[in-house]
């Protein structure tokens, strides 16, 4: 069994509020969930406006596969244009 992980750092820029920044972030979370079946959640930077860091976690029988997931789903996230890909990091257990 592999377990993936991958952080995925955003900004928001358009945001002034918490309000609105939960909204965005409820967004790309329900969409990744709806195409990928991985768990994933806001996981630091909750008290600020305009970054977010994601945590997604992924399980698989091959590096490989859980590797691709993880990448198509990085892809997937910036591909939305509703925030800033700053930086990810993935690793495998």
């Amino acid at each position: 069994m592999i377990v993936g992980v991958c952080t995925i750092e955003l900004r928001l820029r358009e945001v002034h509020s918490l309000k609105a920044k939960r909204q965005i972030l409820k967004s790309i979370i329900s969409r990744v969930k709806n195409h990928f079946n991985v768990a994933i959640a806001e996981v630091d930077y909750q008290d600020k406006w305009q970054r977010a860091l994601l945590g997604v976690a992924v399980v698989s029988t091959a590096q490989d596969h859980a590797n691709s997931v993880l990448n198509k789903l990085v892809n997937f996230v910036e591909a939305m244009y509703l925030a800033d890909l700053l930086d990810y990091h993935i690793e495998f257990w």
